[in-house]
């Protein structure tokens, strides 16, 4: 959005900055980083930023397999289990819109390779954690990392794919990487913990960061964006302290004292921040969000919708690991096995969603896959002590069909929504609701697991009052304590623990059934049919006369509303700060 300039500002301001041609491995680029020839060295590029997006994805749902073994090794209470397994996707979704910012001021590229090094650095410091504490502030690092890597790699692959269609295909590419790092990402988990210790699931990352840092810094154009408006580093850091806050407040409400002051005041002072950051954001005349759009029914309802869906898909996937390996019995390998059906079902769901989307609309589609997800929670409450795989694989499906259907909806309604100027800002706003959601889902519905599973631990007959005490923390605390015990009780304690996990699991899956049944309704209000992006040449009802000189450069459309080169698609990333899933 153009500020007040002079005449003599705004006609130097049409006027491009000529920068000096550089060339490199993936061929000349002019300053913007854009690539002018057909070098197919730019493929390269791509594989160098989807092995860096396929660590991040991959460490997302990792740890969800070594839960087990990370509670029997270091012992954490129930709230350090939760605070280790979601510290990551708190921070990265904290820090997303942060650092997609500092890209655009000082480079893309540069960005990038301290994510790469952080990450690397990260992942040493988790495998070697002997503490539950050191291990929260190593993943709270590693999401540090992840939030400097997932806007920087779509920022540059636009600049490396000027070309409209290569871009698209590079896009989609991503968007499956992604979707394989998060199917894979037990497997990988599993096989390692049928060798090695648990640790050694962070040391994959290492070698992989320490090959994509001299590639990145040899292959990768540097890019920046125009710059436009102060950065808001300030609103950054608030966003970030309200974010964090709040899921403090969460976690500790988890903790026995839902109405303690440990619990109102930081939640309080989060929504306080997060309330200030919005004011802020509605003053300045370049803000790092649009918040403006929360307000409107498509865009503010499908990020409600994105955060619903995940909510429901990271929580259960964590307690789902627990269950097969704990009350099952199943090694960690067989648990990557089983829950593969998941994955592989949403990128299934992500391969056919445009053309359902064309067919029933975003109304209809996102209220299917909500109602779809409902189905598959509530038949999954069929689960007992018992290994049923038939009812496990099939809900899996089930599942993962519905998350990734009620999000490739989503996702598309909130980006048609949004004025083509700022569609890389809703997507920051968009992927920070993914990775909020996912936060919330491991805390909410972690609690959910603990307040049904500890009243029925610490009611066993003829266990000492601290052993059963230190037995409600969790499952696998539980056998370690019935271990040790031995005899009728230490029996009787096993038997105990693992009948109230089953518990805490059916609640926990009746909860989420509400919560997604909430979220078809709220869709509701998403359009009925896909509407045409910018039918009059306008954005936002702002007409491109109205913007005053340089919009056409800026937006890349024409005076009489068609697409210019700098034009962007629906469904691509097109700033830096956003991610875009299918």
């Amino acid at each position: 959005m153009p500020g007040t300039t002079t005449a003599g500002a705004t006609r130097a301001a049409d006027v491009p900055r000529q920068r000096p041609r550089r060339t490199g491995p993936a061929g000349p680029a002019d300053g913007d980083g854009r690539f002018t020839d057909g070098s197919a060295n730019r493929w390269t590029v791509l594989v160098v930023l989807c092995a860096s997006l396929l660590l991040v994805a991959v460490d997302a749902t990792v740890l969800h397999v070594a839960v087990p073994a990370v509670s029997e090794s270091l012992r954490p209470g129930a709230v350090e289990l939760l605070w280790i397994v979601d510290a990551y996707p708190l921070v990265c979704a904290s820090l997303l819109i942060l650092f997609g910012t500092l890209g655009d001021r000082v480079g893309r590229r540069r960005v990038l390779l301290a994510g790469y090094a952080t990450f690397g650095v990260a992942s040493a410091f988790a495998a070697y954690a002997h503490t539950p504490q050191v291990l929260i502030v190593a993943r709270a690092l590693l999401g540090v990392g992840g939030a400097m890597i997932m806007p920087a790699t779509l920022s540059i692959l636009r600049h490396v794919f000027p070309d409209r269609r290569e871009r698209a295909l590079a896009i989609g590419v991503w968007s499956a990487v992604a979707a394989v790092g998060a199917a894979v990402g037990p497997l990988v988990g599993g096989a390692l913990l049928e060798h090695f210790w648990w640790g050694s699931v962070f040391l994959v990352n290492i070698p992989l960061m320490l090959l994509c840092v001299p590639l990145g810094r040899w292959l990768l154009p540097e890019s920046t964006g125009d710059r436009e408006g102060p950065w808001d580093v300030v609103g950054a850091l608030v966003a970030a302290a309200g974010l964090c806050l709040v899921i403090l407040g969460v976690k500790r409400a988890g903790d026995g004292e839902p109405l303690g002051p440990g619990t109102l005041l930081p939640a309080l002072l989060g929504v306080a921040l997060l309330a200030l950051f919005v004011r802020r954001q509605r003053r300045r005349r370049h803000p790092l969000v649009d918040c403006a759009g929360l307000t409107r029914p498509a865009f503010g309802t499908a990020v409600a919708c994105i955060v619903l869906t995940v909510l429901a898909l990271v929580g259960l996937a964590l307690i789902a690991a627990q269950y097969l390996q704990l009350v099952l019995g199943l090694t960690p390998l067989q648990t990557g096995l089983r829950l593969l059906p998941l994955s592989l079902a949403a990128i299934a769901a992500g391969l056919v969603g445009s053309r359902l989307l064309r067919r029933l609309g975003p109304r209809t589609m996102v209220c299917l896959g909500f109602l779809t997800t409902a189905v598959a929670v509530l038949a999954l409450t069929g689960v007992g002590q018992q290994d049923r795989p038939a009812l496990l694989v099939g809900g899996f499906v089930l599942l993962g069909f519905g998350l990734e259907t009620t999000l490739f909806g989503s996702y598309e309604s909130m980006l048609s929504d949004a004025p083509a100027d700022r569609a890389g800002g809703a997507a920051a706003i968009g992927e920070t609701a993914y990775q909020l959601g996912a936060g919330i889902g491991i805390a909410v519905l972690g609690t959910v697991v603990n307040a049904a599973y500890a009243p029925g631990v610490r009611a066993v007959a003829g266990v000492p009052g601290d052993a059963a005490a230190d037995a409600a923390h969790s499952l696998g605390e539980a056998y370690e304590v019935a271990g040790r015990l031995g005899g009728p009780e230490g029996e009787a304690l096993r038997a105990a623990a693992r009948e109230s996990f089953v518990h805490g699991l059916h609640t926990a899956l009746l909860v989420s059934a509400g919560l997604l049944l909430l979220g078809a309704l709220a869709a509701l209000r998403l359009p009925r049919t896909m509407v045409p992006q910018e039918r009059d040449g306008t954005r936002g009802g702002v007409r491109n006369e109205e913007r005053g000189p340089g919009a056409e450069a800026r937006s890349g459309h024409r005076r009489d509303g068609t697409p210019g080169e700098g034009a962007g698609q629906p469904g691509e990333s097109l700033l830096s700060g956003g991610i875009t899933r299918p």
